[in-house]
């Protein structure tokens, strides 16, 4: 498990950290209502977060083995999706906030998570590119990569939460916004390039 986690955690840094559905949210509640607003809907989503991620983890690493034809058709599908994100962040225009956005409830949390396409792409992406390679491992392997999966987006979404005015402000000014765009771009284009080779 050790082996892996600098890979893994720069496979999810830029999808943790980037503009997406939750984080956004998480932000314009936190922007609104202030920090402590957003710490129940936080909690839902990462409790879901938990037990989604375990689920596809087990589902995948039954059906996958590293090395096999669906194994290498997935992981190279990923590859092509996650370098489609990256040029779409590239190019995208500066992002705003949501100004509907109320204070949210621990099922608010849970909701986002089960709602939001992404979140199950990236970890069934995840899974593929980090199968152990002795089947014998996978219970504590799935178990070990949904804690730091969830761990990570935790920390993602206390950040966007906690300076959610400082960032709504910097998504408004177009040459800032454009900047983080093209710079995390940047890098999940170079994780897909990772992930292809």
């Amino acid at each position: 498990m050790l082996d892996i986690l600098p890979e893994l955690l720069l496979f999810l840094f830029p999808l943790a950290y980037s503009p997406g559905p939750g984080n956004l949210f998480f932000a314009a509640t936190g922007a609104r209502f202030g920090f402590a607003a957003t710490l129940p809907a936080i909690l839902g989503y990462h409790i879901a977060t938990w037990l989604v991620t375990f689920g596809i983890g087990l589902s995948a690493q039954a059906i996958l083995t590293a090395g096999s034809l669906t194994f290498e058709i997935l992981r190279n599908a990923g590859a092509a999706y996650v370098l489609w994100i990256a040029l779409g962040m590239i190019r995208s225009d500066v992002l705003t906030l949501s100004q509907t956005t109320s204070t949210a409830t621990l099922w608010n949390g849970a909701l986002l998570l089960v709602l939001n396409p992404k979140a199950f792409v990236i970890i069934g992406l995840m899974f593929t590119q980090f199968a152990p390679q002795n089947t014998g491992t996978v219970l504590g392997f799935v178990t070990g990569v949904t804690t730091i999966f969830t761990l990570n987006n935790l920390v993602a979404f206390l950040i966007w939460s906690l300076f959610g005015a400082q960032i709504g402000k910097l998504f408004r000014a177009p040459r800032a916004g454009r900047a983080l765009n093209i710079g995390l771009g940047g890098l999940l284009a170079a994780v897909a390039l990772w992930m292809a080779l």
